[in-house]
């Protein structure tokens, strides 16, 4: 039994092993990013997730009486990926728990690399967010001066996304907007540096597109005819089109919306294997994740939503084969008279 798990995974890391290295990859850039934003602080929390992910690898591989590989870099990926969701400020144990989480519980408990139902770097986010709020939602300013340890004097704001709930607007310029200059996790809020990691790993085949393209899509019409601003809801659409559509642009940014369209939402052990499925998964999750960022408690609702989103897509992959493969239906009396003849 446990020759043929490791045979399985062996097969599935040379399928799939890639797409975590280019994640791990595509984190550097946003990481030096963050050190340009906040000093170094961003770089010691990522190296601190880098080992803890590395080191949950290496004690699996202990416990289940196997050799450690160093090709899977699948935990490495899931541990940046939750240390670019938080903020700069965010406390050390708070990270080590979200990655041990993310490994341990969304990953390793479910058999190993491949076996997963739920992205792992969700869940160890998921864990964080909901055990302590308050150093998840709150973010420093750029160029605020953070202490390596010590982060506790620093000042902090909320984030867009609160702005956005209360019915607000927020006034970032273009510029800044495209850079990060603004209060957000440390990786979420680079647009510019995002749409650069999207084109990459699209240009390296580990962007699904259609997922990544449905689900913004969901997001941006939601917005659009649905705005949180009571001034935009009830007036026209055409007369308020403009408004509507930079609110639209500011909903994309913030809520860590873009960078789970970028680095999320195209795993490849919880997106769907169908086109048409994934269009299905990337609308439903947009319409999950605007749910929870209109309804819910908490101001990041993609990775709550990646969770429920996640248990579906089996099932739409199974729906997707079953229409694919369903019988034509009665020919139509010109088409028989056709093939009579």
């Amino acid at each position: 039994m446990q020759d043929t798990i490791k045979n399985t995974q062996t097969a599935a890391l040379a399928e799939t092993g890639r797409y975590y290295k280019h994640i791990c990859w595509m984190a550097l850039p946003l990481v030096c990013m963050s050190a340009y934003l906040y000093g170094l602080r961003p770089v010691l929390l990522c190296l601190a997730a880098l080992l803890t992910g590395n080191l949950c690898d290496r004690l699996v591989a202990l416990l289940r009486r196997r050799v450690y590989n160093p090709g899977d870099w699948s935990n490495e990926s899931f541990a940046l990926l939750i240390a670019l969701l938080m903020p700069a400020t965010v406390s050390w144990y708070v990270l080590v728990v979200a990655v041990v989480a993310g490994v341990l519980l969304g990953k390793e408990a479910f058999g190993g690399y491949g076996s997963y139902p739920f992205h792992p770097a969700a869940v160890g986010y998921v864990v964080a967010a909901v055990s302590w709020p308050e150093q998840v939602f709150l973010y420093p300013q750029p160029y605020a001066d953070i202490p390596l340890w010590d982060p506790s004097g620093v000042a902090l704001v909320n984030g867009m996304s609160s702005t956005l709930r209360n019915g607000g607007l927020p006034t970032v310029s273009a510029w800044p907007l495209v850079l990060g200059e603004f209060a957000a996790p440390m990786g979420a809020g680079a647009v510019l540096i995002l749409l650069a990691c999207g084109l990459f790993l699209f240009t390296q085949k580990d962007l699904r597109l259609t997922a990544a393209v449905s689900f913004l899509a969901a997001c941006a019409a939601i917005v659009f005819f649905f705005p949180r601003q009571a001034d935009l809801l009830h007036t026209g659409v055409l007369e308020t089109a403009a408004q509507r559509l930079n609110l639209v642009k500011y909903e994309l940014v913030s809520g860590a919306t873009l960078y789970s369209a970028v680095l999320l939402i195209s795993e490849p052990y919880t997106c769907p294997r169908r086109a048409l499925g994934r269009v299905l998964y990337g609308l439903l999750l947009g319409c999950i994740s605007m749910s929870f960022r209109y309804f819910g408690v908490y101001e990041t609702g993609a990775c709550f939503a990646i969770l429920i989103v996640n248990s579906l897509s089996g099932w739409l992959d199974r729906v997707v084969d079953r229409v694919s493969r369903a019988p034509a239906g009665p020919a139509l009396p010109r088409q028989r008279k056709e093939a009579a003849q």
